[in-house]
C-alpha cells in the first residue's frame, strides 16, 4: 500500500498528538495522586497524638499529675493572685477603666493557657504597658473599645501563630526594646502623680501632657492623700529588702518574711484599705480619693461590642475601627514581645516553641474579649512571682483565676476603700523596676549608634506617644542598618617592602546590591593611593556572596582601570562569584588569580604586570 508523504506527516502529527496528551493525562494524574497523598499526610500529622500534645500542651503534663504538684501549684496560684487583683485594678486604672475590668482581664487568662500555654511559669492578664497602650482609645469614647482591642489584636496574634510569623519580633532590636520600657515606665509614672498627690484635673495621656498637668494642677494637692502615698513607696520598698536572702523552702521566719516579701502588693492595699475605713469612722468624712463603687459579679459572657454608644453618638464597627485607626497595630506586637521575652527569660535556656506561645496569646485575648477583658499578656512581675512560688504547671492558673472569682464575688464592697494614693504608688515603685538604667551606660561604652537608637526611642514615646515611638525607634533602626549595609567596611591595606608596593582591598563576606556604587567608588578610590605602575589587589578570601549589581559594578572599576594603565588583578574569588564576574565580561578571565598567602602576591604583582 503506499502511502503519501503528506498522509504520512498527518499520521505522525497525530500520533506526536496523542502521546502528548496522553502524557499530560499521565502527569495531571500523577500530580494528583500527589498532591492527595500530601494532604492525607498533612491530616495525618494534623490529628496525629504528636500534633495533639504540641497543640494541647496539657496532654503531656497532666496524665503526670499528682497530689504533691497539686499542692505546689495551689500555693503558687494563690500567691500571684494575691498581686494580681491589686494589680489588675491599678491597670485598669491606667488605662481609663473602671476597677473591675483589671479582675475581668485576670480571669480568663489562667483558664485558657492551662489548655494551650506551653511555658508552665508564664501569667497572661493585664500588665501596665497594655494598659497605657490602651488608654488612649478609652479616653473620650468608653470601655467597649477597649474591650474590641483585646478581641481584634487576639484575632491578629492568633493568625501570626497559625502562619509561624512570630520571627517579625526578631526585626526589633534590643536598644528599641528598652528604649520603648523605659519610656512607657516613664509615661505611666507620671500619669500617677495625679492620684499620689490627690491632685485634680486629667493625668495625661503620654508623658509631656502629664508633667505639664501636674505643674498646672499642683496647688491641687492633697495632704492626706500625698503622706499615704509616700508611705506606700517607702512600705514596698522595705518590704522587697524583707524577703532578701529568703526561699520557700527556708524556715519558719525566714519563709514567712518570704511569703509577706512576695505578697508586698496586697500588703500595702490592705493598708491602705484599714487606713481609709479608720479616716471614715473618726472623721465621718472621706478625706483620701477613693477608687469608690465597682462593679459586682462575674462579668456577662458575650460577643465582644462590634457597635457601641458614646453619648448620643452610635458607632458601627467601621466607625470603631476607624478610631482605633492602623497605629492600633502595635498593641498585638508589643504583648507579642512581652511574652516572648517573658518566655525566654524562664525557659532556663530550653528552645521556646513561639508559635504555641503565639496561638495561646491570641486565644486568651479572644475569648477574654467575650468576658469584657482589655487586652492582656505575659506579666514578667507576677511570671518571676510564680517561678518564686515554685510553680509546677500552668495548672497554678486556674487557683489565680479562682480568687480573682472570688473577689469579684465577695471583696467588691471592700475595694469601694482602696485609695487611689495607695494604686499610685504600687505603680510607680513598679514602674522604678521597668528602668533599665545600666544599657545605657554599655552602650555609651560600646556602641554609641545604638544608644542613639535608644534615647531616639525614648524622646519620641515621652513626647508623643508610646505607639509612635516605637514605629520611630524601628524605622530609625532600619535606616541606619540600611545606611550600614549599603556601606560596608572594605579595608584598604597598602603593603611596602624592597621588592614593590601594592594596594590590598579585602572585600567584607557579603557585598548586596545597594552597596554597588559605594564598592566601585571605593576600588577608584583606592587606586589613586599608589603610583601608576602599583598593583592593586581586590581580595575576595571573605567574600561569600554579592549580587549581580555589585559584580557588574567591581567589572566596570576594574575595566576603568584598565584604560588609565592601572594594574589591577582579583585575588581569591570563589568560583561562583568569578563565574559571576567572567558572565558579565569574558575579557576580565584574566584578572582573576589565586594565592595561598600575602607571601604569593608579589608573584601575582609580576603576572599582571
Amino acid at each position: 500500500m503506499n502511502v503519501s508523504t503528506q498522509d504520512y506527516a498527518q499520521f505522525l502529527c497525530a500520533h506526536l498528538f496523542e502521546t502528548r496528551v496522553m502524557t499530560t493525562l499521565d502527569n495531571t494524574k500523577q500530580s494528583g495522586r500527589l498532591v492527595r497523598q500530601k494532604l492525607k499526610k498533612s491530616l495525618r500529622n494534623a490529628c496525629s497524638v504528636k500534633s495533639a500534645k504540641k497543640r494541647l500542651p496539657i496532654l503531656e503534663w497532666l496524665p503526670k499529675y499528682s497530689g504533691a504538684i497539686l499542692v505546689q501549684d495551689l500555693i503558687a496560684g494563690i500567691t500571684v493572685g494575691l498581686t494580681a487583683i491589686p494589680q489588675g485594678i491599678a491597670y485598669a486604672i491606667i488605662a481609663g477603666l473602671s476597677p473591675e475590668y483589671g479582675l475581668y482581664a485576670g480571669l480568663m487568662g489562667g483558664f485558657v493557657y492551662l489548655f494551650v500555654g506551653s511555658c508552665k511559669d508564664i501569667t497572661i492578664g493585664p500588665t501596665a504597658i497594655m494598659a497605657a497602650m490602651t488608654s488612649k482609645y478609652v479616653s473620650g469614647y468608653s470601655a467597649d473599645f477597649a474591650v474590641l482591642v483585646a478581641f481584634l489584636s487576639g484575632v491578629l496574634v492568633l493568625l501570626m501563630g497559625i502562619f509561624n510569623l512570630g520571627f517579625l519580633v526578631e526585626f526589633i532590636s534590643q536598644p528599641v526594646i528598652s528604649g520603648f520600657t523605659t519610656a512607657a515606665a516613664l509615661q505611666i509614672a507620671a500619669a500617677q502623680l495625679k492620684g499620689l498627690f490627690g491632685l485634680s484635673g486629667s493625668g495625661g495621656n503620654y508623658f509631656a501632657e502629664s508633667v505639664v498637668n501636674f505643674y498646672h494642677n499642683f496647688l491641687t494637692i492633697k495632704l492626706w492623700d500625698t503622706i499615704l502615698g509616700f508611705t506606700t513607696v517607702i512600705i514596698l520598698l522595705l518590704l522587697k529588702r524583707l524577703g532578701d536572702g529568703c526561699k520557700r523552702t527556708d524556715g519558719f521566719v525566714k519563709q514567712t518574711r518570704w511569703f509577706i516579701s512576695l505578697g508586698r502588693n496586697a500588703v500595702v492595699v490592705i493598708i491602705g484599705i484599714i487606713v481609709a475605713y479608720i479616716l471614715k469612722v473618726v472623721t465621718d468624712s472621706e478625706p483620701l480619693i477613693l477608687i469608690g463603687d465597682i462593679g459586682s459579679g462575674l462579668p456577662k459572657f458575650q460577643l465582644p461590642p462590634f457597635t457601641t454608644q458614646v453619648g448620643n453618638d452610635t458607632y458601627s464597627f467601621v466607625d470603631m475601627a476607624n478610631v482605633l485607626g492602623p497605629e492600633a497595630i502595635i498593641i498585638p506586637m508589643v504583648s507579642i514581645l512581652e511574652l516572648i521575652a517573658i518566655a525566654k527569660a524562664f525557659a532556663g535556656g530550653a528552645p521556646i516553641n513561639a508559635t504555641q506561645e503565639l496561638i495561646a496569646l491570641g486565644l486568651c485575648n479572644i475569648i477574654g474579649s467575650f468576658a469584657r477583658s482589655m487586652p492582656v499578656t505575659g506579666s514578667f512581675t507576677r511570671t518571676a512571682l510564680n517561678y518564686a512560688s515554685g510553680v509546677q504547671t500552668q495548672a497554678g492558673g486556674i487557683f489565680t483565676g479562682v480568687l480573682i472569682i472570688l473577689a469579684l464575688s465577695l471583696l467588691t464592697s471592700t475595694f469601694y476603700y482602696i485609695p487611689k494614693a495607695s494604686l499610685a504608688g504600687l505603680i510607680m515603685t513598679a514602674m522604678f523596676y521597668m528602668v533599665d538604667f545600666m544599657i545605657i551606660k554599655r552602650l555609651w561604652i560600646n556602641s554609641k549608634k545604638e544608644l542613639f537608637i535608644l534615647l531616639a526611642t525614648i524622646i519620641i514615646c515621652l513626647l508623643k506617644g508610646l505607639e509612635y515611638g516605637i514605629v520611630a525607634g524601628i524605622l530609625i533602626d532600619a535606616v541606619i542598618l540600611l545606611y550600614t549595609t549599603a556601606k560596608p567596611t572594605i579595608e584598604v591595606n597598602i603593603l611596602r617592602d624592597e621588592k614593590g608596593i601594592m594596594i590590598v582591598l579585602i572585600l567584607p563576606e557579603s557585598l548586596p546590591y545597594c552597596s554597588a556604587d559605594y564598592t566601585r567608588r571605593k576600588i577608584l578610590k583606592a587606586s589613586f593611593e599608589g603610583e601608576l605602575d602599583t598593583l592593586m589587589i581586590i581580595d575576595g578570601t571573605n567574600l561569600r556572596d554579592m549580587d549581580t549589581t555589585v559584580a557588574s559594578n567591581i567589572i566596570t572599576a576594574v575595566k576603568d582601570l584598565d584604560k588609565k594603565s592601572r594594574r589591577i588583578a582579583l585575588l581569591n574569588f570563589d568560583s561562583c562569584l568569578k563565574k559571576m564576574c567572567t558572565d558579565i565580561n569574558s575579557n576580565v578571565s584574566d584578572k582573576f588569580v589565586n594565592a595561598g598567602s600575602a607571601d604569593s602576591l608579589l608573584e601575582v604583582s609580576t603576572r599582571s604586570a
